[in-house]
């Protein structure tokens, strides 16, 4: 017994199952994505000091643009199903598969940069802070990890500009040495390291794992998956809608974190 209203849409409703199905589930992303902006907005607003300036902006906005880009052409990808050119169909899905690991990558290279970008706190009587990045470039390292390893020093190098938005002292130029002794605390841009980074990495972190499976979702129609062109054409169509529509959800998504992390 054939299922009813896979391919074809209900007379009433003109809506096919998937549909309905994706919809419930974006209704559930959506709170998802609603309970965590909502204690970003709390967390922030019972914050005495919100730090800023400290997320690269232009590679937000190139990735921002990136996102937009896929999210045209996996329309376009379903448009060229609807006209019955499946050699565009490939040509926009692949361009939009593209463009989700250009965004996965973009991402990962902002996320080694956090992890081995540090901030130092001296215990000294002007509560003197650094901010840049220890010679080697370690990942993760903390004045615990300093004692653990027993490393009586580090060699550091001062960020003015990341200095300055940290409230840091202190231009860019030589590694200076710092002793052990001397510093309160130490910690890069990780989430131990703010309340903002924790809430960047839980947002960002969360968003790209929604990227990296509809990704996967997308290049399985791209591939294998499309061999339902030949036998069930509107059927495989209606897929690439739903695909499309998770897609578009988590583009805008991103276009709410861009400006509330990178820009407020």
């Amino acid at each position: 017994m054939d299922i009813p209203y896979t391919s074809k849409p209900r007379p009433d409703t003109g809506l096919y199952n998937a549909k309905v199905g994706i919809w419930l589930f974006l209704a559930s992303e959506v709170m998802l994505f609603g309970a965590l902006f909502s204690s970003y907005i709390l967390l922030r607003m019972g914050a005495d000091k919100w730090p800023g300036g400290m997320l690269n902006i232009p590679i937000g906005t190139f990735n921002t643009a990136v996102l937009i880009t896929s999210s045209i052409t996996v329309l376009m990808a379903w448009v060229s199903l609807k006209m019955h050119n499946f050699a565009k169909f490939k040509l926009y899905m692949g361009i939009t598969i593209l463009c989700a690991l250009g965004f996965v990558g973009i991402k990962s290279i902002e996320y080694k940069d956090k992890f081995t970008h540090y901030q130092v706190w001296l215990n000294d009587k002007d509560k003197t802070t650094y901010t840049g990045h220890i010679e080697g470039n370690p990942w993760f390292l903390s004045h615990n990890k300093m004692d653990a390893k027993k490393m009586d020093h580090i060699m550091f190098t001062s960020d003015a500009a990341h200095g300055a938005a940290a409230g840091g002292h202190g231009g860019h130029g030589a590694a200076m040495k710092i002793e052990r002794k001397d510093i309160a605390r130490l910690s890069a841009y990780v989430p131990a390291h703010s309340t903002y980074f924790a809430i960047y990495f839980t947002l960002t972190a969360l968003h790209a794992l929604h990227v990296i499976g509809g990704a996967t979702v997308l290049a399985y129609f791209w591939g294998p998956g499309s061999a339902m062109w030949k036998t069930d054409p509107e059927r495989f169509t209606n897929r690439i809608e739903v695909g499309g529509l998770f897609w578009h959800f988590v583009d805008l998504v991103w276009i709410f974190l861009f400006p509330v992390l990178y820009l407020l």
